[in-house]
């Protein structure tokens, strides 16, 4: 079938009958119900999700590396000072050296 001839076909049928002036019936009602249940959520609802959203991730990253520093082999072995000691010579490193001199 010809779409052109159609298409002329349809608007013909459409033009013999006129659209209605009524209103449908409760139209307004449906309408206002409609608005009412319309949540209108602002943009701090959206950061807020976001951030809740990354603070969860974060927090499973901070756990995840926790643990596998943990649990690494290795862990203090290396040598017999533990952090106190390397920090402490690290600070007093400029201390050390002028009383060296």
């Amino acid at each position: 079938m010809n779409l052109a001839d159609l298409e002329k076909k349809l608007i013909a049928v459409a033009r013999r009958c006129p659209p209605d002036d009524r209103v449908p019936l409760a139209f307004e009602k449906r309408i206002t119900a409609l608005v009412q249940t319309h949540q209108v959520l602002d943009d701090w609802t959206f950061w807020a999700r976001g951030l809740w959203r990354a603070a969860a991730a974060c927090f499973a990253i901070a756990m995840l590396l926790g643990i596998f520093s943990i649990l690494s082999p290795g862990n203090g072995t290396a040598g017999t000072s533990d952090l106190s000691d390397d920090f402490e010579n690290t600070m007093l490193a400029d201390v050390n050296q002028e009383s060296e001199l």
